[in-house]
């Protein structure tokens, strides 16, 4: 089973839903780096179960150890390891249905393809996992702060039919984190909110999309041919629980246009070259351009939901199924965290692949140089 991700910049996830304990080794992070695990514990934070009435009731500090890599407050180049231990797992939770499959879920698929599964809470499926992503993420985050001023934001665009327009050059974190649904528009979070709530009083769910940019990404970041920046990008967004879809830029909007509608035309903006539009979405030929990288991630509704569905057990007998356990009625707004984390996790791969490729790449972007 691949669990491993990432070129020089490289992490390891490993645990299961309801085991002793989840997590990551990060290896290629360079030394020096200033990070704490009061850093590394805020971006868990805004994962961690239990934090809203829209999100699942587990009741997971998610409490951060790290255990080697980092010395006196800084990063020594050799592998990070950093644990979270579970605290509130109830796999008995699962036992009454841990011979028959789940509708939508990795039950059947994993049974057929390893011959067994860890049946408490969907195992190494489970959306856990993302715990170690995470908290990679923050360290990547730091070092692309230090390394570019690289800034990573991302929030909930859409729930359902319910859709914030907002202007992705102005979204802040503060904008984002002002509300439990994670949207940056206050009025549209409200009636996403209500519509969650609706949802959760049913026993169903509902899915939607998360936006992301980053700012100040040099340019050059991506490797011809199949090291393409936005399919790096795509790799690590569908790679997600419950994602569906990526989009970077205009999507698939764009395809609806003429090349003379679509195409970002350029100028000389004095210290750089800049796009009077940015349907590129910040990526062209698979590389960097300067301007801000956006791109969209649509996420299904949770598949366990209160209801009885029909399924079958591994007998193949056709049976009727009543899920039970603590369950997000819509991930959206804990997805939040991990597409920006994966976001920054992938760009910082690239930076330190370009910089070992040519130190001097950003300065050769001046003119004359």
């Amino acid at each position: 089973m691949s669990s491993n991700f990432g070129t020089l910049f490289r992490i390891s996830t490993f645990g299961e839903s309801h085991g002793g304990a989840v997590g990551v080794i990060i290896d290629g992070c360079p030394p020096l780096l200033p990070i704490g695990v009061e850093e590394i514990q805020a971006e868990l934070d805004r994962r961690k179960p239990g934090q809203s009435v829209i999100t699942t009731a587990r009741a997971e500090q998610d409490r951060c150890e790290i255990l080697s890599g980092v010395f006196e407050g800084r990063t020594l180049g050799t592998p990070i390891c950093i644990v979270v231990r579970n605290e509130d797992a109830r796999g008995s939770d699962y036992e009454p249905f841990k011979d028959k499959y789940r509708p939508s879920h990795a039950d059947f698929t994993y049974d057929a393809k390893y011959g067994i599964r860890n049946w408490r809470g969907g195992g190494r499926a489970s959306a856990r996992e993302t715990i170690g992503r995470v908290a990679a993420g923050a360290v990547a985050k730091k070092l692309l702060k230090q390394l570019a001023n690289v800034e990573i934001v991302s929030w909930v665009s859409r729930v359902a039919s319910i859709e914030a327009t907002v202007d992705p050059l102005a979204v802040t974190l503060d904008n984002v984190e002002q509300n439990i649904m994670r949207c940056p528009d206050p009025a549209v979070a409200e009636r996403m909110i209500a519509l969650v709530k609706e949802v959760k009083s049913q026993g169903d769910s509902v899915g939607g999309t998360v936006d992301c940019v980053l700012r100040n990404v040099p340019v050059g970041l991506g490797e011809p041919v199949f090291d393409k920046l936005e399919a790096d990008l795509a790799k690590a967004m569908m790679s997600l629980p419950a994602s569906k879809s990526f989009e970077v830029g205009s999507g698939l909007a764009g395809t609806y246009q003429r090349g003379s509608q679509h195409n970002d035309l350029y100028f000389n903006a004095g210290d750089h070259v800049g796009t009077r539009s940015n349907r590129s979405g910040g990526i062209q030929g698979g590389i960097s351009n300067g301007e801000p990288i956006t791109f969209r991630v649509g996420f299904k509704p949770v598949a366990t939901i209160l209801q009885p569905q029909q399924t079958v057990n591994q007998k193949w007998e056709e049976v009727e199924l009543m899920p039970r356990g603590r369950h997000d009625p819509c991930v959206l707004p804990r997805a939040v965290p991990m597409v920006d984390s994966m976001a920054a996790i992938v760009v910082a791969d690239h930076f330190l692949r370009q910089r070992a490729l040519d130190p001097n790449w950003i300065e050769r972007q001046v003119p004359g140089k």
